[in-house]
């Protein structure tokens, strides 16, 4: 379970260092972005609280 969490947050550090290059080019964040974003925020905060119920 931990290693799930840590592959979580590395892909949701990766995601988020995409969107800091999207934004230091100038372009626009596509919305969708929005959604993946909150979807790997969502997965993260559904895992802790999955382990800390499992302790």
């Amino acid at each position: 379970m931990l290693y799930f969490l840590i592959v979580i947050a590395v892909l949701l550090l990766a995601y988020a260092g995409v969107l800091v290059s999207f934004v230091r080019k100038g372009r626009r964040i596509p919305p969708a972005a929005y959604l993946v974003l909150a979807a790997l925020n969502g997965l993260i905060l559904a895992a802790v609280l999955a382990w800390a119920i499992a302790r």
